[in-house]
């Protein structure tokens, strides 16, 4: 496993817990077609092939699967996480046991080609960023029980992760603000609650219109202001308010197509929730040789 990224540990996420039981799905009471086909003793070899370009991500990921799998399949990499890959390329060989490897199979695909479709998509986003200081972060709208695979990936692709869960930051959206009654309501109440529990968390606040922008403000005692759904002009209007007083998130509605124009409106942090939960797999195929 990587040193510079730990997954377990950043995302609540329990790696082997997973892998055995998206095995145990799979499997059930055994690969009938590999052990009726194919002899137990036999031996093969094969390796893991690139066919649509992008960024690659789950490596560390199809090691411990293979790991799993059967500890005896040797497995040698030539291309790690994060680096681009063009089709044809090699991304490793596996050699052992026949069955192991076909066991292995589709559950290291399925994890590589979701994870490197995120990778890609974020750094495309990532690259139409460039020379802003705007960061771009995912969301919590992930596939449940993946979320430590998807966040891992929007790392590996040049992205930044948002909160992890509803435990480490207090973010007070739309939904909050009118069923404590009003803005000052809910960050009166957070704040008292953060005390009473001796707990040291972030607080954002989603503004939806510019007049909540000034409201905000006026009550302070924050650390970001979400911007949701705001215009550029509105977006541009509402940084000029802020004056680098708290740090500034866009959020909604961004695409390819507009998120460098506001990430031009000098805002800090872009959250964009399509990078985990419309994204389209990187083709990726595991073929004998």
């Amino acid at each position: 496993m990587s040193k510079s990224l730990n997954p377990e540990r950043l995302y609540n996420f329990n790696i082997q817990k997973f892998i055995v039981s998206a095995l145990a799905e799979d499997v059930g009471d055994g690969d009938h077609t590999s052990l009726a086909c194919i002899p137990n003793a036999a031996k093969g070899k094969a390796h893991l092939l690139v066919k649509e370009n992008g960024i690659l991500a789950g490596v560390d990921l199809a090691l411990e699967i293979f790991k799993t799998v059967d500890k005896s399949l040797k497995v040698k990499v030539f291309i790690k996480d994060g680096s681009k890959i063009k089709v044809g390329d090699i991304i490793l060989t596996v050699d052992g046991k026949s069955q192991s490897i076909l066991l292995a199979e589709r559950l290291v695909l399925n994890c590589m080609q979701r994870m490197s479709g995120i990778a890609s998509k974020t750094s495309r986003l990532v690259q139409l960023c460039k020379g802003t200081k705007a960061k771009v972060i995912d969301t919590r709208k992930t596939s449940p029980n993946l979320r430590g695979l998807e966040k891992w990936a929007v790392v590996i692709g040049g992205g930044a992760n948002h909160r992890i869960g509803l435990y480490d930051m207090i973010l007070i959206k739309d939904n909050h603000i009118d069923y404590a009654g009003g803005i000052k309501q809910a960050i009166d109440a957070s704040k008292k609650y953060l005390k009473s529990k001796n707990k040291k968390l972030s607080i954002e606040v989603e503004a939806r219109n510019l007049n909540e922008v000034k409201e905000i403000l006026s009550i302070g005692g924050i650390h970001r202001i979400m911007l949701d759904n705001f215009s550029i002009a509105d977006i541009k209007k509402a940084v000029k308010l802020i004056n680098g007083k708290y740090e500034t998130e866009a959020s909604g509605g961004i695409t390819e197509k507009n998120i460098a124009s506001y990430a031009q409106c000098g805002v800090d942090f872009i959250s964009v929730g399509a990078l985990t939960h419309h994204i389209k797999s990187l083709d990726l195929s595991l073929k004998a040789i």
